[in-house]
């Protein structure tokens, strides 16, 4: 079923078919496991990677676990100096070359209205599905849940991968999942992981899924 997923959420995504593969995989490891918590995601344009793990839920006839979903549902945040992607562009001047409303922009703009359209076609429980609105910065740790499974990153930026490491890491589970899925391209997402795992003396294997997406598990 993963190809037939995957031809299902393209559309609603910017992430690579090894991308997604992997989430689904992951999805998949986490139920086979019983690794309990929640399924939390950071940076979810059009919802296409959430809708992946609902789907993959659904399937398993797994209905009851809580997917939270963060974004500003208003296109990117304000991206620091510390922000260029792997050719060494500053993410600041790329976003001023693009108006936030293009469909494929770098904006990543969805307003959560339309998110929630196309997570409806899952058919997943939306009393299970939690959309967070605003800046991580300003919305975490106020809203989280209390265990987390799959903890996917994709905010981009080193601001705010920082503060969602900061706060989200310490409840992902032994077993669980992370998925950073700028690792590679961004440059400040790179710092912000390695800067987190190095300060907190912390051991994780990061593999590579492509050129910039990485998952590991907490041990």
């Amino acid at each position: 079923m993963s190809f037939e997923t995957i031809r299902q959420v393209k559309k609603f995504t910017m992430t690579s078919d090894e991308r997604l593969f992997a989430l689904i995989n992951a999805t998949r490891y986490i139920l086979d496991k019983k690794i309990d918590g929640s399924f939390v995601e950071c940076g979810v344009w059009k919802g296409g990677s959430m809708m992946s793990v609902a789907y993959t839920l659904v399937e398993r006839q797994v209905t009851k676990r809580q997917l939270y979903l963060f974004d500003t549902f208003d296109g990117m945040s304000e991206p620091t100096d510390k922000d260029y992607d792997i050719f060494g562009s500053l993410a600041k001047k790329l976003l001023q070359k693009n108006k936030k409303q293009e469909k494929s922009s770098i904006w990543c703009y969805s307003p959560l209205e339309e998110v929630q359209q196309n997570l409806s076609q899952t058919k997943y429980p939306t009393e299970n599905i939690i959309y967070v609105q605003g800046k991580v910065e300003e919305t975490i740790p106020e809203t989280l849940p209390n265990k987390i499974a799959l903890l996917r990153l994709d905010t981009d930026w080193y601001e705010s991968t920082k503060h969602e490491l900061v706060h989200l890491f310490p409840k992902l589970v032994q077993g669980g999942v992370l998925i950073i899925d700028d690792y590679g391209h961004w440059q400040g997402c790179r710092k912000a992981v390695d800067e987190y795992f190095e300060q907190n003396n912390i051991s994780i294997l990061l593999n590579r899924i492509d050129y910039t997406g990485r998952i590991g598990i907490k041990v």
